[in-house]
């Protein structure tokens, strides 16, 4: 098992220099696009002024235990959109199952969108190779990073997504559990040691 973190109060690493807390969250699914209804769902938040997404990835790793990272947004100020390449991959999952997925993120980044590998915008190196080592074959992980999260509303919008696993959140142990609740898993273990949160 990796280990997490000696300290999940502390805040993630931060993409800028603010006074507000960085959050990082992971959450697993076993399907993809069950990841990415949860990450439509995180912008969906946002939207509504609920949180503030600096930094989201999908890490995926398949049955044979090859693992993908994917930069899905654009943390910079007013973007939070989904990337062009993000998009033209899923067409490509569907359409041609991983070997589509890889074409379509290929020719998204070739139309000019995000390049379709993780630019390390805000999520730091050291936290994607951790969540690489802790993402279990045959799941997707989305990696959240964000700040003026309302708790309450996080909470809500994860009791749509029971069956999820939370991999990690640096949060209150009250906050873990209830999400933990809400996604019907087990709250992360104790943490032992970290990755370096500076990056």
């Amino acid at each position: 098992m990796t280990d997490l973190p000696t300290d999940p109060t502390q805040p993630a690493p931060a993409v800028e220099a603010s006074a507000e807390p960085q959050i990082l969250v992971g959450v697993s699914f076993e399907d993809l696009f069950r990841a990415q209804e949860f990450l439509t769902a995180a912008t969906r938040l946002a939207a509504r002024g609920e949180l503030v997404l600096r930094d989201a990835v999908i890490v995926a790793k398949d049955e044979g235990g090859a693992t993908h990272v994917k930069e899905t947004i654009d943390p910079q100020p007013g973007r939070s959109a989904l990337s062009g390449a993000m998009w033209t991959g899923l067409l490509g999952l569907v359409l041609g199952g991983p070997v589509g997925w890889v074409a379509g993120l290929a020719v998204g980044a070739g139309a000019g969108a995000v390049a379709a590998h993780v630019i390390d915008l805000g999520i730091s190196d050291e936290w994607v190779a951790w969540f690489r080592e802790a993402v279990q074959p045959g799941t997707s992980t989305v990696a959240l990073l964000v700040s003026d999260l309302n708790r309450d509303a996080l909470v809500a919008e994860a009791s749509r997504f029971t069956g999820a696993k939370l991999v990690y959140a640096n949060l209150e142990q009250s906050t873990l559990d209830r999400l933990a609740d809400a996604l019907g898993s087990a709250a992360p273990a104790a943490p032992t040691t970290a990755p370096d949160p500076a990056g």
